[in-house]
């Protein structure tokens, strides 16, 4: 099977788990990006990772790459390719630009730029346009335009990765999914090991690792915008998905998903129902500060409320709190902790071992892991 360039898109900070998730499902020439991973792989491959992979945001295969520094430079060029052996009149296709450097400074007009050239070539060798959609577009286009460096790919993925289709009802800020699978991820955690989700809100770190733990693929359920391009190979992706359906497992799994507001609980059972994997979640009512951890050890994670949401002095005692709740209940686990509030992380009184930057919602968030031992650490 011929083999070609592949790049999946994530968030900043998630890029080296993305390449050892592209690795361990073949990826060759595996290369870390700004905020994307390349790689070479087959349409296996590209079939796989859309069902499979847990990190990604989309998966982009570059069809076309030139220099342009002037908005002419960029029509000539996109009209000099050749789209209608890419997609046929009756399709409908979306362009998403991103761009950095000196020559170009919007990328919506990039974007119109690279769909008048487009839809010109069409009318002077059809004689007819394709239409443009916003919504479930049959062919997505993505333009990366990066000073004179323009790279045109093919968006093989069409509604972004994250979005699993289980989160119906969310709090008031959960945790991205994708974000939230990173973070299980490497945090070591596996189906032998209780997990405990403590300030749970719509359950996304408890699905998340319920979809971990049984190997469930988190796309396994959804549709790509590949299956619509005009060499999709419907046996192969049909051979891929049924392989991973066939590697899913049962396992008895210890996730405690808690929360103290009743409305979040019934939003993270909702949720768990969706995903299929509400068996394998335990829901509950609790408060973090107030209830002991059912076994001696595992890996507990927290998306605590963040400054934007309580006062400062109350922000800082609660912060306080649930580092002496770590303290004290927590001793014999691993814990995660991801906050966009600097100072307030000071006050959990304990010293990060592992610290990462990563985004959270368009806000600069900090990880922290935790190694909690009974008394002091030797």
């Amino acid at each position: 099977m011929q083999k070609y360039e592949i790049v999946a898109t994530t968030f900043m900070g998630l890029e080296p788990i993305l390449a050892e998730e592209i690795t361990k499902m073949g990826g060759e020439n595996v290369e870390i990006l700004r905020r994307a991973v390349r790689f070479i792989g087959s349409d296996e491959l590209l079939y796989k990772g859309n069902l499979a992979l847990r990190t990604a945001l989309r998966l982009l295969v570059p069809i076309d790459e030139f220099e342009a520094k002037n908005e002419e430079e960029l029509y000539q060029n996109v009209y000099g390719f050749p789209w209608e052996k890419i997609m046929g009149l009756d399709q409908t296709f979306v362009i998403d630009a991103t761009i950095s450097g000196e020559f170009f400074k919007h990328s919506k007009y990039v974007a119109l730029k690279v769909k008048d050239a487009l839809v010109d070539r069409f009318r002077d060798k059809k004689g007819k346009r394709p239409s443009v959609a916003r919504d479930h577009a049959d062919v997505a286009i993505n333009v990366h335009v990066s000073g004179s460096a323009v790279v045109i790919s093919l968006d093989s993925t069409g509604q972004s990765l994250d979005k699993r289709g289980y989160r119906r009802k969310s709090n008031e800020a959960p945790i991205n999914e994708i974000l939230a699978a990173a973070i299980i991820l490497k945090s070591g955690w596996n189906a032998g090991i209780p997990f405990y989700d403590p300030m749970s809100g719509s359950g996304t770190f408890s699905i998340e690792a319920a979809l971990i733990g049984t190997n469930t693929p988190p796309g396994v359920n959804r549709s790509f915008t590949f299956q619509n391009w005009r060499d999709f190979d419907a046996r192969t992706f049909g051979e891929v998905k049924k392989k991973l359906e066939s590697e899913i497992v049962q396992p008895d799994l210890q996730i405690f998903a808690r929360d103290i507001l009743a409305s979040n609980l019934e939003n993270i059972a909702e949720n768990a129902e969706l995903a299929g994997m509400d068996e394998f979640i335990n829901v509950k009512k609790a408060d973090f500060f107030e209830t002991e951890p059912k076994t001696e050890g595992g890996i507990l994670v927290l998306n605590p409320p963040y400054g934007e949401r309580m006062k400062l002095d109350d922000l800082f005692d609660f912060y306080s709190r649930i580092g002496d709740t770590f303290k004290q209940k927590y001793a014999g686990f691993d814990a995660w902790l991801i906050s966009s509030d600097r100072e307030a992380i000071k006050k959990v009184g304990l010293r990060g071992e592992q610290k990462t930057d990563l985004m959270n919602g368009g806000l600069e968030a900090r990880l922290l892991k935790y190694t909690l031992f009974k008394g002091k650490k030797e």
